[in-house]
């Protein structure tokens, strides 16, 4: 995300926005999210997260199917930092706490263990995706 604009720069032929994006996390760019960087590091090592659109925020990583506002919400995120994790389900799931005192690898490893199926890499774009059901 960008300071000045406030929205997400699109990646690049040579850079997808997801990768940019996670660059800009792990590198601390200027203009990117800050995060615990054990956190992020640890999410970054699991390659079905790492296909994921990376939201760090208020002490939390969320992750999402698609790169722009309106976000998917539908997976579960990390909180915490390198001394201790939790895991929440998504908002609305009937059981919001999935896992605590984890470290931020079992944390990653936790939300990899209860993504959804059909949960592949994040596409370009606002939730919902283009053509499903709810357009």
């Amino acid at each position: 995300m960008t300071v000045e604009t406030g929205r997400h720069d699109r990646g690049t032929a040579e850079e997808p926005v997801v990768e940019k994006t996670w660059r800009g996390v792990l590198e601390r760019l200027p203009g990117a999210r800050r995060g615990e960087p054990a956190v992020i590091e640890a999410a970054y090592a699991a390659p079905r997260l790492r296909a994921l659109f990376p939201v760090p925020s208020h002490g939390a990583l969320s992750f999402h199917r698609n790169t722009q506002f309106p976000w998917s919400n539908d997976l579960p995120f990390i909180a915490g930092d390198a001394r201790g994790c939790m895991v929440n389900a998504p908002l609305g799931a009937p059981e919001r706490v999935q896992g605590e005192s984890l470290t931020p690898q079992e944390a990653a490893a936790l939300v990899v263990a209860h993504l959804p199926d059909d949960c592949g890499p994040a596409f370009e774009g606002p939730w919902p995706p283009p053509g499903s059901s709810t357009d």
